[in-house]
């Protein structure tokens, strides 16, 4: 089994192939319920309120100068703003405490491959990191959760270039859109028992998605970065007529995974801790796809739980050459949001995979940096999903 999975990371100075999860196609999206819509709406609201609260009108993100070092805040102040007492709750964090966190221990490097980043591009940077993840498995875990795998009725290769852009809004908030295409070939087991063959190529899904980071990690302390995460996941591989992939899943990546072809949305939370000379970083996301059509009838599949937790230890940190551990989970719910019930087999199901990874900083100077990173996720347990294995490399 052969997979290969290319990134390339532009730093300017300043999709989950959890394939064989035995979704069925689908097609003729219905319309998105209303209460999905309100959801949408309120989420906008939201992000307005933070915009009009902090965002554009605090002294950092008008381009003042940063305070100095002796004012990053006093232990009283420190004290007054704690996250047990809700009266002292901010939407956004200080300048203070920004400037505290940029001058701490966080040496320039690759950092993670399997999780979009925690911290937030400074307002009007630009980032452009485009990718090609790929798998191929032979082998499928079955319908009870564990490590032992059988061989496949389908064996399945697929490639997703995704190209990803992101942009800093404010100091607090940053907005990613990421397009993608798809290449997957399917060697399956007929009734006859000979096997066929068939593939696609075609525009895989749009992503938009929007990172909000309330917390800023404390050097000082036990407190990580917390960032809240709200993705909305666009059908377009359906609307440009890309036949869905086997298993309804798009290769393993970045972002969590969800229902190839299918308009979802997805909420998650995610966290960032530096512990000299370790880095610690995850995150936990709920997806919710709007109800699909296949041969007339209405398909209902289940909400989707993504899981990540990544480890890193710098070695070096001049060089930014260390190693990573990724750990990576996905769990197909029997149930959904809206209360339909599930009639998309297999009505559960589960993947946990991980990725021992090295990342190394070729040079980082006043016009920019090249950081590198290779690894390769193994699956080592699941139920009804495929076991396989997902090298890959990022620049």
């Amino acid at each position: 089994m052969v997979g290969h999975a290319v990134g390339f990371r532009l730093l300017a100075a300043g999709m989950p192939s959890l394939s064989f999860s035995g979704q069925v196609d689908s097609v003729n999206r219905k319309s998105t319920p209303p209460w999905i819509l309100h959801l949408i709406k309120a989420s906008l609201c939201l992000f307005l309120v933070v915009l009009e609260t902090g965002g554009w009108l605090t002294p950092a993100s008008a381009g003042q100068d940063a305070p100095p070092a002796a004012s990053l805040g006093t232990p009283n102040e420190q004290h007054e703003r704690t996250i047990w007492n809700p009266f002292t709750w901010k939407w956004i964090p200080t300048d203070a405490e920004i400037q505290r966190y940029r001058q701490s221990w966080n040496p320039m490097a690759h950092g993670p491959i399997l999780i979009s980043g925690v911290d937030i591009q400074p307002k009007g940077q630009f980032l452009f990191q485009p990718f090609v993840f790929a798998q191929t498995g032979r082998r499928q875990f079955g319908n009870q959760f564990g490590t032992n795998s059988t061989d496949s009725p389908v064996h399945l290769t697929a490639v997703a270039p995704t190209g990803i852009f992101a942009y800093g809004i404010t100091d607090h908030a940053e907005l990613n859109v990421a397009l993608s295409g798809i290449y997957w070939e399917a060697d399956k087991a007929n009734a006859s028992g000979g096997r066929t063959k068939e593939s696609e190529t075609g525009l895989g899904d749009t992503t938009i998605y929007l990172k909000y980071r309330p917390v800023v990690q404390d050097p000082d302390s036990w407190l990580p970065s917390i960032t809240i995460y709200n993705q909305l996941a666009l059908p377009t591989s359906q609307w440009a007529g890309t036949q869905s992939i086997p298993g309804g899943f798009a290769p393993l990546g970045r972002l969590p995974a969800t229902s190839f072809g299918a308009l979802s949305i997805t909420e998650g939370l995610m966290f960032r801790k530096n512990l000299e000379p370790f880095r610690i970083s995850g995150g936990v996301f709920y997806t919710y796809s709007t109800p699909g059509s296949t041969n007339g009838m209405n398909t209902y599949a289940g909400d989707i739980i993504n899981g990540r937790l990544i480890i890193e230890h710098i070695l070096n940190d001049t060089r930014g050459f260390g190693y990573n551990l990724e750990f990576v989970t996905l769990n197909g719910l029997s149930h959904r949001l809206d209360g339909k019930t599930v009639n998309v087999p297999p009505t559960s199901y589960a993947l946990v995979g991980v990725q021992p990874t090295l990342q190394y900083k070729f040079f980082h100077d006043e016009n920019g940096a090249l950081v590198g990173a290779v690894g390769c996720l193994f699956t080592i347990a699941g139920q009804n999903n495929i076991d396989a294995i997902y090298p890959n490399v990022a620049l």
